[in-house]
């Protein structure tokens, strides 16, 4: 995962102009845009801008970087009445954006803002969708985000999921201006800096894939060794002789656009701690260009370091010969003793039957006692609720009486039969 200071201030917006019909006058787009750039500088000045505009026959225009507005507004006006008015380059365009992005992610670091302002749905087969897809995972971890302005009248269009999906893998968004006088008020709502949206190692879904090692590998580049003027001194332990190694055979290389300087120790150790989510690729700690280390040293560090954290006292080492001779003593000494004699044991109450069940030892053993001694007035450990106690019945008197006239069993202690109504002597 690539490490992010807390605050990036340093950004690029990239405007992508896929306009095919008419909806929309050249004057607005300008308009609007010129009105972004003017408001985003009172904020950051250190803000750059960029523009992607396609022609016919695929013929793309693209200018980056620019400090001021004068350029992205002069392209617009002089492609617009050539620019691609059949079909829609959606993906090619963000192919070529996010290319750039990726070169210059090998160089610097800041947030990549790309603004896609589109009026027709693409035609493209799935794997050109595909993909993209597969480079907008990539791209989210170089801090690019892509915002979509679909303009038009049409309540829905046939690649509404493939626009929320690109714009929210990126925490971007998607809008709809079916009024060109929204147009400026829309993109004004994207001046709002996105530098709080830290890439966190939390998720797995957020984490670099194996796969995609070959691709960090091939942006990143090697460190480069010393000139014979450079100064012969590590940026990190700020020393000539390694203090990690101690070899004077660990040779000092440096940052190809910096001339940051590392022992191969110090950098692989920084590596463990900075890297972008392989241990052997990190961003340079004064210019963050993307660099990469010896993949099997940098492991080999890793071990090491693993291997340092165990204990001292290895637990699988063979007990010496003392201690086994003194174990096999005190089994004599245990077998030779005369037997325990076993102690029976006996559960009594204490306090009538809802008074603490208690175990006392009773058997021939000298050693009698009782286990626990509570309280006289102990209290039973659970409280029984009065709802569950039932009152004792009451114990019936006399014997059961037999009619002489009808034959019926009545109480004892009634006069007459129940049945018949006989009086009983």
């Amino acid at each position: 995962m690539l490490p992010r200071s807390n605050t990036i201030n340093s950004e690029e917006f990239i405007f992508y102009i896929d306009l095919v019909s008419n909806f929309l006058k050249k004057k607005t787009v300008m308009k609007a845009i010129s009105a972004f750039i003017k408001e985003k500088d009172k904020f950051n000045p250190l803000t750059s801008y960029g523009i992607v505009l396609f022609q016919k026959d695929e013929n793309p225009i693209n200018i980056y970087d620019l400090k001021e507005s004068e350029g992205i507004l002069k392209t617009i006006d002089e492609t617009w009445e050539t620019r691609e008015n059949e079909r829609s380059y959606l993906e090619n365009g963000l192919y070529e954006i996010l290319a750039y992005i990726f070169r210059k992610s090998r160089e610097t670091r800041k947030n990549y803002r790309v603004i896609i302002i589109s009026d027709t749905p693409s035609k493209l087969s799935e794997d050109y969708y595909n993909a993209l897809y597969d480079l907008l995972i990539k791209a989210k971890k170089f801090s690019a985000f892509i915002d979509i302005i679909r303009v038009g009248e049409e309540k829905f269009y046939e690649d509404d999921v493939k626009l929320k999906v690109i714009s929210s893998e990126t925490h971007g968004g998607t809008f709809y201006c079916p009024n060109e006088k929204l147009l400026q008020n829309i993109i004004g709502s994207l001046i709002q800096n996105k530098s709080e949206f830290k890439i966190i190692k939390t998720d797995e879904s957020e984490q670099i894939l194996k796969e995609d090692q070959i691709f960090y590998e091939c942006l990143a580049v090697d460190l480069i060794s010393l000139s014979p003027e450079d100064n012969e001194v590590c940026n990190i332990c700020e020393q000539e002789l390694c203090p990690i190694c101690d070899a004077h055979s660990d040779e000092i290389h440096k940052c190809f656009n910096c001339n940051t300087k590392f022992h191969s120790c110090c950098a692989a150790k920084y590596s463990l701690a900075k890297n972008i989510g392989f241990k052997h690729i990190f961003r340079c700690l004064n210019c963050q260009t993307l660099l990469k280390l010896d993949e099997e040293f940098v492991n080999m560090v890793y071990e090491e370091d693993l291997e340092e954290e165990l204990p001292e006292v290895d637990l699988r080492e063979p007990i010496s010969e003392p201690i086994i001779e003194e174990l096999e003593i005190q089994e004599e000494v245990i077998e030779e003793s005369e037997p325990v004699p076993a102690v029976e044991t006996k559960k009594v109450r204490v306090g009538g039957f809802f008074g603490k069940e208690i175990t006392i030892q009773t058997g021939n053993s000298k050693r009698e006692v009782i286990s626990e001694i509570p309280e006289v007035n102990e209290l039973p450990e659970k409280s029984v609720s009065i709802t569950t106690l039932k009152p004792p019945k009451k114990r019936r008197t006399g014997t059961i009486r037999f009619c002489q006239i009808c034959g019926a069993t009545c109480g004892a202690l009634v006069e007459n039969c129940s049945t018949c109504g006989a009086k009983f002597e």
